[in-house]
């Protein structure tokens, strides 16, 4: 049992759908994030939305309010996803992979991976030192002029400790 944990949320969309990448899908997604990003017991801090899968980076302050969060931020990229495909049915694969990080390192290292894991997905097609557009990247670099779709970090982790191991270049 945890209390006050930062995690590191992965889920897959189900084979043969668009790629959640797409212009019009990112804003629909970025827009339902606004609205649910932030509850008492967990909030969206950083994200990345890939072809096939998302990567989440939360802070949840209890097993059930993790599992209540991500579950309800799933239904949205969901919900935004078909919406803009047009489509009924299931977008998310049934189960997603959350793994709690205790350290600043973990929180550094995971929070790196998460900005810039479009790099790893489509290598060249992500221009030089922008942040991806299907990240939370702009805010977390100061180059937003919209309202965030994340929360601002309220446990030390995410606010300050990762902080200790370098900052993270855009």
């Amino acid at each position: 049992m945890f209390r006050n944990g930062v995690f590191h949320v992965t889920a897959r969309i189900r084979r043969g759908l668009p790629s959640l990448r797409g212009c019009r899908v990112v804003q629909r997604i970025e827009h339902t994030f606004r609205q649910g990003c932030e509850r008492e017991d967990f909030r969206l801090v950083h994200y990345s939305l890939q072809k096939d899968h998302i990567h989440l980076v939360v802070e949840a302050s209890d097993v059930r309010s993790l599992g209540r969060g991500v579950r309800g931020l799933l239904i949205r990229v969901a919900r935004a996803a078909n919406a803009i495909w047009q489509r009924r049915g299931s977008v998310i694969d049934d189960r997603y992979h959350s793994r709690l990080l205790s350290t600043p390192r973990e929180v550094r290292n995971a929070i790196r991976y998460v900005l810039h894991n479009a790099r790893k997905h489509l290598g060249e097609r992500i221009g030089g030192s922008q942040p991806d557009p299907a990240s939370s990247g702009r805010w977390f670099w100061g180059n937003g002029n919209d309202v965030p779709a994340i929360a601002s970090p309220r446990f030390w982790l995410l606010r300050i400790g990762w902080r200790r191991h370098g900052s993270i270049d855009p």
